[in-house]
């Protein structure tokens, strides 16, 4: 287990405490989860910026296509 001590602005630090509570998980858990959900999306979004560098732009309905099938909004070139 890696230890770290970390710091919050009051009202992040509640929301956070309000979350792991109605999951009924702990704060670590729950903080654990987050990162981990996080690190995931970053590595999905270098993984996007390296094939569009190869491969070209991903088009609107690629990516609509996309979020349908992961259940996902994805903005419009209008909306964005």
């Amino acid at each position: 287990m890696d230890k770290l001590s970390v710091s919050f602005a009051p009202n992040v630090g509640d929301a956070v405490r309000e979350a792991a509570y109605a999951k009924g998980s702990s704060i670590s858990a729950w903080l654990e989860d987050a990162a981990a959900a996080k690190l995931r999306a970053q590595a999905l979004a270098e993984y996007l910026r390296e094939w569009e560098a190869q491969h070209g732009a991903l088009s609107e309905e690629e990516l609509a296509k996309a979020a349908a099938e992961l259940s996902l909004t994805v903005p419009t070139s209008a909306a964005a």
